[in-house]
């Protein structure tokens, strides 16, 4: 069995690009960091980003490209790909690998986000401490034995 699944969490570097093929099909490209923390062998706190290429079709590309932004928080799922083509320039090899997105799923939104709808800057609703509903739980005690599974 082979396995090629690529997991991402991180912050878009870049505002997405979006492209049209031939085809039709809509093709959403950025960068996207991701960090990773550990300690070395004297404690000290060590740090170092990692920097990636997404590209993102279809429908999922075109929503990309409406609501991230740089800076925005991001969960991609996809798969690791190679290219090669031959420079035009320098004749060389060029190699490139990226994410091929199969899902993009947006992180939380910083509070000074601005979305884009029906292409006209638009503030995002603002949410308020005091509206936000809070669960009451009960102040007694529940005894196991009174649960009916």
């Amino acid at each position: 069995m082979y396995l090629n699944k690529a997991i991402l969490v991180g912050n878009l570097t870049r505002d997405p690009e979006l492209k049209t093929l031939p085809s039709g099909t809509k093709v959403a490209s950025f960068g996207l960091a991701t960090n990773r923390v550990w300690r070395d062998a004297s404690g000290n706190r060590q740090e170092s980003t990692d920097f990636h290429n997404i590209v993102v079709f279809g429908r999922q590309a075109e929503t990309s490209a409406q609501f991230l932004r740089k800076g925005s928080q991001v969960l991609i799922e996809g798969r690791i790909q190679t290219r090669s083509w031959d420079d035009q320039t320098t004749g060389k090899k060029m190699y490139r690998t990226e994410i091929v997105a199969d899902r993009v799923q947006f992180g939380s939104r910083p509070a000074n986000y601005q979305g884009q709808a029906g292409g006209q800057e638009v503030n995002a609703p603002k949410v308020e401490d005091a509206s936000v509903d809070t669960i009451q739980y009960p102040e007694e005690e529940i005894n196991p034995d009174d649960i009916p599974f």
